[in-house]
Parts: structure tokens; sequence; C-alpha cells
């Protein structure tokens, strides 16, 4: 029976997880679930629920290693956006204390860092030429309003790490914020006011290849920016510009397993990456097919 174990089971991304998980077979077994957060969750779709520290909290690594001594899981699958860049490096020492031939579904550490920094995720892309907005990080600009016109209007101001929507301004006017010109963990963008994407990517460890699920977003929680309060599926082949563009952005970071990312159109209809997760998201429901090819890609087959 194989367990798996996923991290940020109390959000948006891991409790989609768990929903999808639940009553899931694989390899002609049943699987069970562990669902971790900052505390114990009740009531949730997993198998079982534990306890670990924040990713910023130096308890972080022991509190992980101490759920997988416990579980000894067979798949490990982190959903906090925080935690990638950290989880890169500790996976072989992760799984080591899990089941025989246990796996994390994590990029490198190169890859999970360029994607878990919004300013490295911007200047990695340029230079691999992925359609991006202007971007610079906020200490190059003494006010706000020497930040709009830079950009020729209005800008997007955001913490280097963060998750979804938190901390995202939207800066139209020079009163709107109190520029954080002292603060280099604010990274600034130019703002596409178009319609929005989330894409749904798979990129196989194992082959390459590329499957990507394109998502329109129809609503957002913060009405203009931030996470999507509704989406749909788009028919395949119905955006393929978006689709490439989404294909591009993983090749070049060179990420692998899940990744949700962020997309806008332009006036002009040019899609534009805005942030890239390396890790499942909170829509992931709407494109099942990238669970199936984790369980099939990382978790192994039974005797």
């Amino acid at each position: 029976m194989p367990t798996v174990l996923v991290t940020g089971a109390g959000g948006p991304a891991g409790a989609s997880l768990g929903h999808q998980l639940a009553g899931r077979g694989f390899d002609g077994r049943e699987v069970t679930t562990v669902g971790v957060d900052l505390t114990a969750l009740e009531g949730t779709a997993f198998t079982r629920t534990a306890a670990v520290a924040s990713a910023a909290d130096p308890a972080y690594a022991p509190s992980m290693r101490a759920v997988i001594d416990e579980f000894r899981p067979d798949l490990v699958i982190p959903t906090v956006q925080d935690e990638l860049a950290q989880v890169a490096v500790l996976a072989d020492l992760l799984t080591s204390r899990g089941d025989a031939g246990a796996t994390v579904v994590v990029a490198g550490a190169r890859p999970s860092a360029l994607a878990a920094d919004k300013l490295l995720t911007m200047w990695a892309l340029a230079e691999a030429g992925v359609p991006v907005p202007a971007h610079t990080v906020a200490t190059d600009f003494t006010d706000t309003a020497e930040a709009l016109a830079w950009a020729g209007g209005a800008v997007v101001v955001k913490p280097r790490v963060s998750r979804g929507g938190r901390g995202v301004t939207v800066v139209e006017k020079p009163e709107d914020l109190d520029w954080p010109s002292d603060d280099a963990s604010w990274v600034v963008q130019g703002f596409v006011d178009g319609p929005e994407y989330a894409p749904q990517v798979y990129r196989s460890p194992e082959t390459g290849r590329t499957t990507v699920v394109v998502l329109e977003k129809t609503a957002l929680k913060e009405g203009r920016v931030g996470n999507a309060a509704s989406a749909v599926r788009a028919k395949d082949g119905a955006v393929p510009d978006v689709a490439e563009v989404a294909a591009a952005t993983v090749e070049a970071l060179d990420l692998v397993g899940p990744v949700d990312m962020d997309m806008r159109r332009d006036t002009a209809g040019m899609p534009y990456v805005l942030e890239v997760n390396g890790r499942f998201g909170a829509l992931s429901a709407h494109a099942p097919e990238l669970l199936d090819h984790v369980l099939r890609d990382w978790l192994r087959p039974g005797p």
C-alpha cells in the first residue's frame, strides 16, 4: 500500500491534492495519504495528518525528517512555494528516511531556486527569450512616481517570495503606495491588463516530455490580481500560443514535475509569463492528468 505525503495540506493546492488522491488506487494498490501543515488538520480528505514547522523556521528540516521517519512515505509532494528551494536541497536526505526507493516531487536545486524567487524567474526567462513583463527590483526607484514613469503606466509590486496574491499591489497613481525604496525583497513588473491564464504543466523527469493544460481565469479573488476565484479549462489547441510559451517556460527553467503558472495577454494579444510555481497549484483538479503523470513517473511499482 503506497503512502503519499503532501505538504501544505490545508492550503488550496494541498487540499485539492488530498481530494484527488482520496480513494485512488495505483498499480492495483490503495493509496494512503498523509497531509502535513503547520498544525495537524481535522476534517480533511487525507488518511492521516501531522504538523511540521514553517519553511522559514529553522525547525522545518528536522520536523520534515521527523514526519518522514514516522510515516515512511513512498512519495512526498511539496505544495508550499516557500519550501521548494529548501526541499530541493534536502530531497535526498529526506527520501533516505522514507520507504526504500522513496522520491520527492521537486525539480533540482537550481531550477527550484529560480522559480521560488519571482525576480530570478523574470531574469532567467528574459535571458532565455521567453516573453515576460518589464521587471526590476523595488530599490531601483526612489518613489512611486519614478516607477510609474519607468513603466509608462501601472505597475505590480509583489514580494519576491510569496504565495498567490499575498502582498500583491497594482499601483496606478503615486499615492497608491508608500514606495519600498530601501527594500530589495520586492519585485516590480509592468502591469499587463489582459485576459489571464493559469497553464497547468507537467514535464517528465524521465523523458522531458511536456504536457500543458491551459486554464482561463474567469474571476480573481483580489479583483485584478491574485488567485483565481474561478477558472475554466480551454479546449485542447484553443490557445496554442499560451501553451507554447508555457512549455518554453518550464524548459528554460529546467523544471520537472508539476508546474503552475500565471500568464496574461497584453492589448496586442501577446502572452506574458507573470509567475511560475514549481509545484501543483490550487487549480490542478482541472487538469487531473498531472497527478496521473506524477504517480506514473515518481511512484515506484509494487512488488
